[in-house]
């Protein structure tokens, strides 16, 4: 029975319709084609099972030049996130000092996200990669272990042994500055309105939360997938509700934005009435009217801080030791206040 023939950058310009330099850039992780080609092309090179020979791996080097971005989030939310687009900012500005190209992708899962890590790998497409969303138990962080692919993970505490090396910030602390001090103003009825509860960051605030029983503090957790519409929804559902909270506090600026529109809409006056934060600030979180109470934190700096982290992590073979990032501050405006 004859070998299968090798599948080649030749027979995937074909079936792709497109030239060799097309699929050379795709598959590489450079710039030059659009990202709807591009990923044509790896859909392509994945069914088709096409690995890099070793002699074309000899030919570009050990180093691609490009560090990987796979976000597991839906595609709505990215435009509206001051996080996102503050954080890729600053991951860009360290690499543009370096001449490193950056390839982000858009993934449904944790499966295709440890599917892409995987291609990028035997593809040779990504010399490193920059995790967020940690989670317990978090199955990405073996399949990049296993890979012994690069990796640097922006979290909420310090990396576990032989997990990659962590940039973290202590999420539990900064809850704590956040719903402590909604109780000091005497907030007994505290809904939080959460993104996914399998993230990290969530459990941990929702941990702080939940502990302020001791201070006679109610606490409700409200899971959403952080989008303007889920939180639009879920405040309309509370603000409905006989038993009301006197404060709710979202996990980003654009929900809290959003929230605080059906609130006015509602009749409500905030803070009179309702007092809303956000665990993320922005400027616009500061234009509007009553402005939010926010946790305020330098993402550009987390994101080119993770960046010029993960280009020092490529460079060595042993596991650099976990970071702390710079502790987020609580900013007090207007839409905070006692309750009546």
């Amino acid at each position: 029975m004859s070998k299968p023939k090798r599948v080649t950058i030749t027979d995937i310009a074909r079936l792709a319709g497109v030239s060799q330099g097309a699929v050379s850039f795709a598959l590489n992780g450079r710039p030059g084609v659009s990202e709807q080609t591009r990923q044509r092309i790896l859909d392509i090179a994945a069914e088709h099972q096409w690995q890099p020979s070793s002699a074309a791996r000899a030919l570009v080097g050990a180093r691609a030049g490009v560090i990987g971005f796979a976000v597991n989030r839906p595609a709505g939310t990215l435009g509206t996130e001051a996080f996102f687009t503050d954080l890729i900012a600053g991951v860009q500005s360290a690499l543009a000092e370096r001449h490193i190209a950056m390839q982000m992708v858009l993934v449904s899962s944790i499966h295709d996200e440890v599917a892409t890590y995987r291609r990028w790998r035997s593809a040779n497409q990504v010399d490193g990669v920059i995790v967020i969303d940690p989670r317990d138990d978090d199955p990405r962080l073996a399949a990049l272990t296993e890979l012994a692919l690069p990796a640097v993970v922006i979290g909420s505490h310090p990396s576990a042994d032989g997990d990659p090396a962590a940039l973290w910030l202590d999420d539990s602390q900064v809850a704590h500055s956040l719903f402590d001090y909604l109780s000091a103003l005497g907030h007994r009825s505290i809904v939080y309105v959460a993104g996914p509860a399998e993230f990290q960051h969530t459990r941990l605030r929702t941990d702080v939360l939940r502990g302020l029983t001791a201070r006679s503090v109610t606490g409700e957790v409200i899971a959403t997938d952080f989008s303007p519409v889920a939180a639009s929804a879920t405040m309309r559902r509370i603000l409905s509700r006989a038993d009301r909270p006197t404060a709710v506090v979202f996990d980003n600026d654009v929900m809290a934005i959003a929230g605080l529109r059906i609130a006015q809409e509602m009749g409500l006056a905030v803070p009179g009435d309702l007092s809303i934060a956000s665990f993320d600030d922005s400027v616009v979180a500061g234009l509007v009217h009553p402005s939010i109470t926010s946790i305020t934190r330098d993402t550009f700096g987390l994101g080119a801080d993770a960046a010029a982290f993960l280009l020092e992590q490529i460079e060595v073979a042993e596991l650099l030791d976990d970071r702390v990032g710079a502790l987020p501050q609580l900013t007090v405006r207007e839409s905070t206040g006692a309750p009546r």
